[in-house]
């Protein structure tokens, strides 16, 4: 199964055979030069396991997770999914409910980056008014 249905902005960066998926979100703009790269918002799909000793992602398990990172140490949640067809399908609506405004990732930092924010608001079409934010 592939990642048909990604919303406007997301495309597939990684896909394997029965195996882990990356969706990104505008690497065109997450460069270096309009963004810090490491805060290029990706969907991981993988079947790793989710514990965090050295090495447990490498150990492949039964269910398969879905998560949303705004960067390597921002994740906005993980669901869970019976198969990697289930999961695909999860990362494709998780990616649509990003771009259609439905995750706050403002709530997802500590020390906020109202910058980021503003112009992470406009690629997502966010307008300037806090209630259209979420």
């Amino acid at each position: 199964m592939s990642f048909d249905g990604l919303p406007e902005g997301w495309t597939v960066w990684n896909d394997e055979p029965d195996g882990r998926g990356i969706l990104a979100y505008r690497p065109d703009v997450f460069d270096t030069r309009e963004f810090p790269a490491p805060c290029l918002p990706t969907v991981f799909v993988t079947n790793g396991s989710r514990r965090r000793r050295p090495g447990a992602a490498q150990m492949p398990t039964d269910e398969w997770h879905v998560t949303l990172f705004l960067e390597p140490e921002v994740e906005a949640g993980t669901e869970t999914y019976d198969s990697r067809d289930a999961a695909v399908e999860g990362a494709v609506a998780y990616a649509r409910r990003f771009a259609e405004g439905e995750i706050d990732y403002r709530e997802l930092y500590q020390v906020p980056r109202e910058e980021y924010f503003e112009r992470l608001d406009e690629l997502t079409g966010r307008g300037d008014d806090p209630d259209e934010r979420n």
